[in-house]
């Protein structure tokens, strides 16, 4: 099992840029594939990016493409996501989760994203 906890979310300006982090605790973290999800208010939770454990293979949702980057520190326990050129439409609680098989089994408890016009 893993506990997960996220960070640096807060107000940016669109165009802007943050750094979320993802710490993760109680199991080998290497052995666990990633992603980040966000929920804005009134919309279903949506995949944003995911990361294999090994850090070579990543994807993500087209509405973030060219703009965030996953990536991860195994040695750190910690997966992060650089979101640059921000805009409106990505705030949101953005969550990072963490699978062994083929669904995301573990959650952390989000941090808020928001994006001023």
């Amino acid at each position: 099992q893993v506990q997960l906890v996220e960070s640096g979310g807060g107000l940016v300006q669109a165009g802007g840029s943050l750094r979320l982090s993802c710490a993760a605790s109680g199991s080998t973290f290497r052995n666990y594939q990633m992603g980040w999800f966000r929920q804005a208010p009134d919309k279903e939770r949506e995949f944003v990016a995911a990361i294999i454990w090994g850090g070579s293979g990543t994807v993500y949702a087209d509405s973030v493409k060219g703009r965030f980057t996953i990536s991860r520190d195994n040695a750190k326990n910690t997966m992060y996501l650089q979101m640059n050129s921000l805009k409106p439409e990505d705030t949101a609680v953005y969550y990072c989760a963490a699978r062994l098989g083929g669904q995301y089994d573990y959650w952390g408890q989000g941090t808020q994203v928001t994006v001023s016009s």
